[in-house]
């Protein structure tokens, strides 16, 4: 006979209600998150485009004589500050400037090419000869004006074709003393090339002449820095002394020409209303 066992439960008994309640109370579930009702994104607007730099006008490179000589007022009027009248403007004519070959490259090593065509067929008598008659020492006809001494020896080594026989003067300070090139004026020069300050220095000591002078380089390269001989405001005051004490009146009468030698860009320099009022159908 089976023994009956122990704490046996009656039937139908529940189970002891847990300690927080009746088993009868529904399970907790986890409340939901509310949502973010986020707005709908805009779609993406179109970028606009980035608009390109704007690229530099091309050069307008002042080639004829005419303009190159309104250039040559416009500079000077500026640097010195003055107004010309329309009667001192009738002086100057296209005359002054020594037309260059277009065809021919303005550079360095052409300039014996085009100083040769300036001077015309006389160019070997006047600017190669040893010694000339009834020539004084000192007096270059081919004068060369540069911003530095290293511009003017660059310069020098290409007039090389007419220094072979007489030797051009070195009219500079760096490494050279004025009583060098006194000395080396003593003699006969057919060429000179330098720097504005030293060649006026020169001439007010009666060491250069400008008796035989016909034609005077105006060097219009600009450097590595983009300077030139009219840009740099102390080379330019300097140089501008020097052509109103010795050149300007010589230009006026026609026994001198200037000769602006390199690339002009007219983009790089505006004309003031009214301050040149040359007529250019002289």
């Amino acid at each position: 006979m089976a023994k009956p066992q122990k704490n046996s439960k009656p039937h139908g008994s529940s189970k002891r209600p847990g300690k927080h309640g009746s088993n009868n109370l529904k399970p907790k579930t986890k409340s939901s998150k509310k949502v973010k009702k986020t707005k709908p994104k805009a779609p993406p607007q179109p970028q606009p485009q980035k608009s390109q730099p704007q690229l530099p006008p091309p050069p307008e490179l002042l080639t004829t004589a005419s303009q190159q000589l309104d250039f040559f007022i416009q500079q000077y009027q500026s640097a010195n500050g003055i107004q010309l009248s329309s009667l001192e403007l009738e002086s100057f004519t296209d005359a002054c400037i020594v037309k260059l070959s277009e065809t021919l490259p303005q550079d360095v090593s052409n300039l014996s090419e085009h100083m040769k065509a300036s001077f015309g067929p006389s160019w070997k008598e006047v600017l190669c000869k040893k010694e000339l008659k009834h020539s004084e020492p000192g007096n270059p006809a081919l004068l060369t004006i540069s911003l530095s001494a290293l511009r003017s020896l660059e310069l020098l080594r290409s007039l090389k074709p007419f220094t072979k026989d007489c030797h051009a003067a070195k009219l500079f300070a760096k490494h050279l003393k004025i009583e060098e090139q006194v000395s080396c004026l003593k003699n006969h020069v057919n060429v000179g090339c330098g720097t504005p300050s030293r060649i006026k220095k020169l001439i007010d000591m009666e060491a250069l002449g400008l008796s035989r002078l016909s034609v005077v380089v105006l060097d219009m390269q600009t450097d590595v820095k983009g300077y030139s001989l009219f840009s740099i405001p102390q080379i330019r005051d300097e140089f501008w002394e020097l052509y109103t004490t010795h050149f300007h009146q010589r230009l006026l009468d026609g026994s001198l020409r200037i000769c602006l030698y390199g690339t002009i860009d007219a983009n790089k320099f505006k004309k003031k209303e009214g301050n040149n009022n040359r007529d250019t159908n002289e």
